[in-house]
């Protein structure tokens, strides 16, 4: 296993452009993490384009926005732990204790101890990341067209099982995904498909106006909607430093969260909402001797920080070396990689290695700046949950329209942004998660071509995806992923009423 990518990576992360941009970065994302509901795709989403129409070449964006995406899953501490409002869902499970701590005069022991959960978490991740992708993408290798359609079915059966409570609604968000794939020509056959005779269709759904409108777009209208009266911020954050015994006794949990979170994070469609719960439930299970969980237990609290922060690297992993995003914001960071042409996947390693390189290289340098920045400036980060609506709302939709406009220069562009935040807004307001739909958006256009092009092999026969081992493999996977949950739910339901059963006839 070579890392000689990973060298050439610290020489471009170490220039002094980068480590500005860097830092820039990972205080925004900080900024944007801290502001409940905004969270890391809404920061990426509306930074996206503005990175691309400065003209920053992609190492630079992807440093960028990588810094961002760990930015923002430091900042989702502070609110979780000051107001009892997770500034993502990754930081549901940190109020559990954090807030308790708050409330005890603890806060800033609850920020402190957090930071460094977080920063170990990180760094962990990002260790994995280093080893993990040489390995994949050197295995992904032997894939063709058909070996990649069955990967993409088994990251659609991984997300409708794994994403979210509801998994209908989860496959309902991939196919709408999927359906707004197939707008514009059709390259095969030249056809217009699903243009409505509107020749500024003609080239599909741009990535960057779907991305806004989903999302900056729906949360500017579901923000003003609900709005956060009522909630009181705890100002007495008491100790900015974390004791050393409660430093010693959470580093199991600390390390044991770390893990759970890379392994969740390299799983596709999962995100640092699922590896957080895990690890908050398995800490709980092994440590909550005395039933102190849930009343501002350190282990409680760093837990599921090391593990949100350990996902955020590892959802790097799928994306980089198959070209399947992690998560949602991977999905969006895949798309950003799109807008210059860069298609990720297996060779991507060999063809751009400062690429990956510069992207794992300034995860490493930027989780030391986040430690610097979050342990001394915690207070002024804190004070922007003071930020009042009339500031915030104008101010997401302006960077909306700047960032559609700078990069399609179409008012066409703004008004599709506009119908599309409108349907995302209805869409949220029935409980779908937006991320299934880029997921399946981004999945869709390499789905498609894929297929097409193991169908073009093999002359039109369709068994040449069942053909190989791997093929086999995946389908495997992906039946079982799909299955399975709904099995062991059925098993669960039936055990608890054999058990109410019994219980009567006693």
């Amino acid at each position: 296993m070579s890392f000689e990518y990973l060298w050439h990576g610290f020489g471009i992360a170490l220039t002094w452009q980068n480590l500005l941009i860097g830092f820039i970065g990972c205080f925004i994302g900080t900024l944007v993490g801290a502001l409940p509901a905004i969270g890391p795709i809404n920061g990426i989403a509306l930074l996206m384009p503005i990175a691309y129409s400065m003209g920053l070449p992609a190492e630079s964006t992807m440093i960028l926005l990588a810094s961002v995406y760990c930015g923002a899953e430091y900042g989702g501490r502070i609110s979780s732990i000051l107001l009892n409002v997770p500034g993502d869902a990754g930081a549901v499970m940190t109020a559990m204790d954090g807030y308790p701590m708050a409330k005890q005069g603890r806060a800033g022991e609850a920020l402190a101890l957090s930071g460094i959960a977080s920063f170990i978490g990180g760094i962990i991740g990002v260790i994995g990341l280093a080893f993990f992708a040489p390995l994949l993408s050197g295995l992904a290798i032997g894939f063709g067209p058909a070996e990649y359609f069955v990967l993409m079915v088994f990251a659609f059966a991984t997300l409708g099982s794994m994403v979210g409570s509801q998994p209908t609604k989860t496959l309902i968000g991939c196919v709408l995904g999927l359906m707004l794939a197939t707008v514009g020509l059709d390259a095969t056959s030249g056809a217009y498909r699903f243009t409505f005779n509107e020749p500024e269709l003609g080239d599909g759904i741009e990535f960057v106006t779907l991305v806004i409108g989903l999302f900056s777009i729906s949360e500017a209208m579901l923000i003003l909607e609900h709005q956060t009266n009522g909630v009181t911020v705890i100002r007495e954050l008491g100790r900015m430093t974390a004791r050393m015994s409660d430093v010693v006794k959470s580093m199991g949990a600390t390390l044991r969260g770390s893990f759970i979170g890379f392994i969740v994070g390299v799983l596709p469609g999962t995100g640092a909402s699922v590896s957080s719960a895990v690890s908050y439930t398995t800490e709980k299970r092994i440590s909550d001797t005395e039933g102190t969980f849930g009343h501002g237990d350190v282990r409680g609290l760093a837990a599921p920080e090391a593990a949100n922060n350990a996902t955020a690297a590892g959802a790097f992993v799928p994306m980089l070396t198959l070209g399947v995003p992690g998560s949602g914001t991977t999905a969006v960071m895949m798309g950003a990689l799109m807008l210059y042409n860069i298609q990720p996947g297996p060779m991507l390693l060999v063809e751009r290695p400062e690429i990956v390189g510069g992207l794992v290289a300034s995860l490493f340098v930027g989780n030391f700046i986040l430690l610097a920045l979050n342990l001394p400036l915690v207070n002024i980060f804190a004070r922007v949950l003071t930020m009042p609506n009339w500031i915030l709302v104008p101010g997401i939709l302006v960077l909306s329209v700047i960032g559609v406009y700078s990069t399609h220069a179409s008012i066409f562009a703004i008004y599709l942004m506009l119908a599309i935040g409108l349907a995302g807004w209805l869409l949220r307001k029935a409980g779908f998660d937006m991320a299934p739909i880029i997921l399946g958006f981004v999945l869709g256009k390499v789905m498609e071509v894929n297929l097409r092009n193991a169908l073009a092999i093999s002359g039109g026969d369709i068994s040449i995806l069942f053909q190989s081992k791997i093929s086999l493999v995946l389908w495997a996977l992906a039946i079982a992923v799909a299955v399975l949950p709904a099995l062991l739910g059925w098993r669960a339901k039936r055990r608890r009423q054999l058990a109410a059963a019994e219980a009567s006839a006693q």
